[in-house]
């Protein structure tokens, strides 16, 4: 693999996240009092404009193949939003997105169960020493609404990864997109209209804001991740949560403290320790050309 192709998709991927914990940015600006189906609604309803355009790389054939699991996947997604947003605008943005990390290690969990895959030794110590992170860094003494509902993010982020293996092989990235905002619509459309609330300009701004700075976030991770090995890069991924300490600092004067530097480096370090651990193995394995 070409040195310069690597060292693009690592740059891709810290853009990427910047541009993530940016979404997340313009979600906890909206304060804790935010009407979240509506910001759910008009977020998907702005997502699925945007990928309108491009309907010449979704499946025209067989649009709904797979549809239960589009579905749930989709229901998961918007119970993943819904527990983001009440975690974002209840907890620092670096604790959020440091438990939000946790996805992976509940990605190895889901896969044992579902898939009967079998965990390294490697993997056990990085789901234990990911969990004890998470201790660390919410304290029990703190345990609150806004931590269980960052658990529940990092949940609904894992099932949402583990069921992509499950949809239709010939479904691009662009159309299980469009599938997931498209079926999550009337859903939160219905919940909207429970919330009986009018429509808020901040609601409005924050969900265009997020929209598209979470839509450049996914087009960067497609466009890394099209010409080198997952294995390769993944370790980028965590550049996120040096983006979410920064931006906390500066924009929302949130200071880490010892627990939280402590507890991250417990959930991070496992996986980037996993990540070049597959790495190694896939290069041990690999023919030579």
């Amino acid at each position: 693999m070409p040195a310069g192709s690597i060292t693009k998709a690592i740059m891709l991927l810290v853009i990427g996240n910047a541009l993530a914990v940016g979404s997340d940015v313009f979600v906890k600006v909206m304060g804790e009092d935010v009407p979240i189906f509506q910001f759910i609604f008009l977020r998907s309803l702005l997502s699925l404009l945007i990928l309108l355009p491009l309907y010449r790389r979704f499946d025209l054939v067989t649009p709904f193949d797979g549809l239960r699991v589009h579905a749930f996947r989709s229901l998961a997604g918007m119970a993943g939003i819904f527990c983001m947003v009440v975690a974002l605008t209840s907890l620092p943005l670096a604790t959020a997105n440091a438990v939000f990390y946790v996805a992976p290690i509940l990605v190895m969990l889901l896969a044992v169960i579902v898939f009967r895959e079998k965990l390294t030794v490697l993997s056990v110590f990085a789901v234990f020493s990911g969990f004890a992170g998470i201790v660390v860094i919410l304290r029990p003494v703190e345990f609150n609404w806004g931590a269980l509902a960052a658990l529940g993010g990092a949940l609904a982020l894992a099932i949402n990864a583990v069921m992509v293996r499950m949809l239709p092989t010939q479904q691009s990235t662009l159309h299980r997109l469009f599938l997931s905002y498209l079926l999550v619509l009337p859903v939160s459309a219905a919940f909207f209209v429970w919330e009986g609330l009018a429509l808020e300009p901040r609601v409005m701004m924050g969900a265009i804001g997020s929209g598209v700075l979470i839509l450049g976030y996914s087009i960067t991770v497609l466009v890394a991740y099209r010409d080198v090995d997952a294995n390769q890069v993944t370790s980028a991924e965590y550049t996120g949560l040096i983006w979410a300490v920064a931006i906390g600092w500066v924009w929302f004067a949130e200071a880490p403290d010892i627990w939280f530097v402590v507890g991250s480096l417990m959930i991070v370090v496992p996986l980037v320790w996993l990540g070049l651990d597959q790495r190694r193995r896939a290069l041990r394995y690999r023919l030579p050309e």
